[in-house]
């Protein structure tokens, strides 16, 4: 819906949309703003503009207009001890991970702390009516605003009051006199300057009037009455409307202090230790000045560097002063506002990586390390977290428990930006030789294939300055997760199926057939067939006298499918379920928690479960970890797992209402994702992990007998993937093992005992031989460059070098490649390696071909013909594909990328 068309017809209807009792017995008048005819409450009499365009805008910077002074820490704990002695309940916030909502990465706003997704809609679940909520939010949308206008955040805190219009709570009128006496009381504002705006908030298809309250220009909150859903037209009233009252924590602080930008008196001691450290000369008066100015340019103009450019003229700073004192400023504001928000993340359990919502902590991470580098300061990241921890712990106690793995994190990080900068500064300077001007759309291109970030490119001298839509863009690219769709079955007037297998679970039991489809899918009346779901294989069996051969769950009803055919509708059949195959898929389940909190406690607290998969013979868990795993973690986690094993520790399945099992156990226990119902069943392996989950689970560990994992492999960026084998596959995959070491032995003609002595000789004559091999391709290589290059097609400026090779391989190519384009510049070598069924890509482009074609777009365009992927730098490109039939068409793909067809 239009926001404009709603706020035109509540604004129409004063008095019964935003019309309160306060502004009667204050004596608020509503009048419309000269400039942009907004609807505005005031005491002010002679006042005619909204604070969007007041006179007064901002002047609360070295004049606050409050009694009292609180800084950020202090700032919350009058907030919350007005509203507790107002009868509201102080709920600790919610992490930062938004795991309850499979449509968010991150949390947002506070009220996103209470919406849960049932089916299509969004229902609200209270732990407490009426409430307050320190909410850490973080938004990436407004990344180039942060360190520059003052008042820009990643990460802030959201003050979130919250109440249901019941027996407990209320509605407008006293939320709004609660919002008035906060300020007034608590905070020492006159009331003279509270200016109250009309606005609307509509979305998830409801919608509601707002009153935002100001400040000298100042928004401090804005009380949202979520009341209405459908669209203008045709509209009701909720069956439960919600007050959502946001206001900013650090705005907060801001007013009372009156500081030149809401950093210096949200960050504590950081901020001073980096000034103080760096000896930057600061003008107070002059930095005042130029923040208020910018404050109100920005409200004129969403353009940030011509607001930058028009302060600075304002306040009469020279671009001396400008590099001396506001240059450096913005870097620290900048600095301390992206650590806060990674300490915020990372103590949550999220991980800086190029996938999901990664990519935006890397992505302010490498802000970080790059403004570092642009000044060419020395700063210790670890200390500026633990200064951000110690200042933040008497609000957010349980940073401290994470303080160390987040310093962990950080440095991994760091150490891969140092890495990367080696490629970086390569590419750099092919861009600068080229002299190409990048597009937005080039420079997250950039980011997403190579990590370049813009400020990087603008310390380079590539770029001038960072376009103002990239990070929007950026975000928005990763702000949610995408969903599949799923095939939608016609089960209209079935009523939910009687699950036996949460109950006494026969594996021999009679059912009724309610519905059959497409002769192949069957609803019974009950089941104890376990379908698919939460990565766990669906159990297998009979119905009648056909095969179980998979079962899924739609909503509450179990849709079986049959293989041969199906019972008739209304007929009564016996079911028998594979018990073999459904108890080594519950071995292998329990065996995921297993591995799962022993990853976590033998790596660190930012492991999650990121997927997992349950079979009879095997299993998979996939975590979220920075690196590739050693040889001696993994046998620590198997040794944890297999220690828990013996311990013979009880499994307790017990169902909860969701937000009781959030509050007893926290968010922890969405390891396998969001859960869908309102009663989650949490399985509690106790004092070892918990987890809410609705899969099959033995009663103890030690059914487990054994866990072994089998593979340890890297698959994405930020994400581990355990293969492993649970009960009697673990003993039959230890007992395979040692037949093969059996079969090594006899062909090497040793012993067990002297296996690894034997292995050496063979390593070592291997070694030799590849010693060998590069040596002659050295010497033949030449001859075979120059063969190339004589053989080579001439495409206008450049040569090309295209063929299909079944027997040398790789390595050869390489030094070929890499001899052919330094002799012959304008050359391009591009080789298709056929081999074990797939199709390796390598191209080189000579230094003066790359003007042409770059490589890197080449094995793009080839690959993609065969089926796979690539890429590359301008000079040397590598990929892959699999079809086989196309290899001709690859060839004429590339002699076409290379013309630019």
């Amino acid at each position: 819906m239009d926001k404009s068309q709603i706020l035109a017809k509540f604004s129409s209807d004063p008095d019964r949309y935003y019309k309160v009792t306060l502004f009667e017995k204050e004596g608020f008048r509503r009048k419309s703003c000269s400039k942009c005819k907004r609807f505005y409450w005031t005491l002010d009499e002679s006042s005619n503009s909204c604070p969007d365009h007041s006179e007064n805008s901002y002047s609360f910077i070295g004049d606050p207009p409050t009694s009292k002074r609180f800084d950020y820490t202090q700032s919350w704990k009058e907030v919350e001890s007005f509203f507790i002695q107002n009868g509201h309940k102080s709920v600790s916030r919610y992490p930062v991970v938004c795991r309850w909502r499979d449509d968010l990465y991150f949390t947002i706003a506070s009220i996103v702390d209470f919406q849960r997704i049932m089916g299509s809609k969004v229902v609200f679940e209270f732990p407490a009516n009426p409430l307050v909520v320190p909410q850490t939010c973080l938004r990436f949308k407004d990344i180039e605003n942060v360190g520059v206008t003052g008042r820009h955040f990643s990460s802030f805190c959201m003050i979130g009051q919250h109440s249901i219009p019941n027996s407990q709570g209320y509605w407008k009128d006293k939320c709004i006199d609660l919002d008035f006496r906060l300020l007034t009381e608590k905070f020492g504002i006159n009331k003279k300057e509270i200016v109250f705006v009309e606005d609307v908030w509509a979305g998830g298809g409801s919608f509601g009037s707002s009153l935002e309250f100001f400040v000298r220009g100042l928004e401090l909150g804005n009380a949202v009455f979520t009341e209405f859903q459908g669209d203008l037209d045709n509209y009701s009233v909720l069956d439960q409307k919600i007050i959502d009252m946001g206001a900013g924590l650090e705005r907060f602080a801001w007013i009372t202090m009156g500081t030149p930008t809401a950093y210096d008196c949200c960050f504590g001691p950081i901020t001073m230790h980096m000034i103080q450290k760096l000896g930057i000369d600061t003008d107070s008066q002059l930095v005042s000045n130029y923040f208020r100015a910018i404050a109100r340019t920005l409200s004129k103009s969403t353009d940030i560097l011509s607001s930058r450019k028009t302060a600075a003229n304002l306040v009469g700073i020279d671009s001396e002063r400008q590099d001396k004192i506001i240059s450096p400023l913005e870097g620290v504001y900048l600095i301390a506002d992206h650590l806060r928000t990674l300490v915020f993340a990372i103590s949550d359990g999220a991980l800086p990586s190029n996938v999901g919502g990664g990519y935006n902590l890397r992505m302010l991470l490498r802000r970080t390390l790059a403004t570092i580098d642009r000044f060419g300061w020395n700063f210790d990241l670890a200390e500026l977290v633990d200064l951000h921890i110690d200042y933040l712990k008497s609000t957010y106690p349980e940073l401290e428990e994470t303080r160390n793995d987040v310093k962990t994190i950080l440095g991994v990080e760091k150490d891969r930006y140092i890495e990367s900068k080696v490629r970086m500064k390569s590419v750099a300077s092919n861009m600068k030789a080229q002299n190409k001007k990048l597009t937005v759309d080039d420079l997250i291109r950039l980011y997403e294939s190579d990590g370049i970030t813009p400020d990087f490119l603008k310390e380079a001298q590539i770029i001038s300055e960072i376009p103002q839509t990239f990070y929007e863009r950026l975000s928005d690219l990763h702000q949610s997760e995408k969903t599949e769709k799923k095939e939608v079955l016609n089960l209209d007037g079935i009523p939910d199926t009687n699950l036996t297998y949460y109950k006494d679970d026969p594996h021999e039991f009679d059912a009724k057939v309610l519905k059959t489809i497409n002769t192949k899918l069957v609803v019974l009346d009950r089941t104890s067939f376990y379908p698919r779901g939460g990565g766990q294989e669906p159990d297998h069996g009979k119905i009648g006298v056909y095969d179980v051969v998979d079962v899924n769950k739609d909503g509450n009803i179990v849709v079986h499918e049959l293989k041969g055919g199906v019972p008739k509708e209304g007929e009564v059949v016996k079911c028998k379920i594979d018990s073999l195959r459904r108890y080594g898929i519950t071995r292998h389940h329990t065996s995921t928690h297993v591995l799962n909190a022993s990853a976590r406690n033998t790596l660190g607290s930012w492991i999650w479960q990121h997927s997992a998969f349950k079979e009879m013979d095997h299993g998979r868990l996939d975590i979220t970890h920075h690196s590739n795993l050693s040889e001696d973690e993994i046998t620590k986690i198997e040794d944890l797992a297999n220690l828990t094993i013996r311990k013979n520790i009880s499994i307790i399945i017990n169902e909860f209402e969701r937000g009781q099992a959030e509050q007893k156990y926290g968010f922890r226990i969405y390891q396998g994702g969001v859960v869908p119902v309102k009663l989650v069943r949490i399985v509690n392996i106790e004092g070892f992990d918990v987890e809410a989950c609705g899969g099959t689970h033995v009663r103890k560990t030690g059914e487990l007998g054994l866990i072994k994992i089998t593979k340890a492999e890297r698959i994405q960026d930020g994400v581990i993937r355990l293969e492993f084998v649970a009960g009697d596959s673990a003993l039959r995959y230890t007992r395979n093992q040692d037949k093969t070491i059996s079969h090594i032995v006899k062909s090497l003609g040793s012993s067990k005992e002297k296996i690894l002595e034997s292995f050496d000789h063979v390593m070592k004559d291997y070694d030799d031989a590849k010693r060998k091999l590069k040596q002659l391709i050295k010497r033949t290589s030449e001859s075979s460059a120059r063969n190339a290059i004589a053989q080579a097609k001439n495409l206008g400026r450049v040569k090309l070098y295209s063929i299909v090779e079944e027997e040398l391989d790789e390595e050869f190519h390489i030094a070929v490649g890499e001899q052919a384009t330094r002799l012959d510049k304008s050359l391009i070598y591009c080789v298709l390696i056929v081999k074990n069924g797939t199709i390796r890509i390598v191209a080189f482009c000579g230094s003066d071909a790359v003007n042409t074609k770059k490589a890197g777009d080449l094995v793009r365009d080839v690959a993609k013909v065969l089926g796979g992927s690539g890429g590359g730098r301008d000079t040397f490109g590598q990929g892959g594909g699999k079809d086989m039939l196309r290899i001709k068409d690859a060839l004429l793909a590339a002699e076409q990328s290379v013309l630019g067809k």
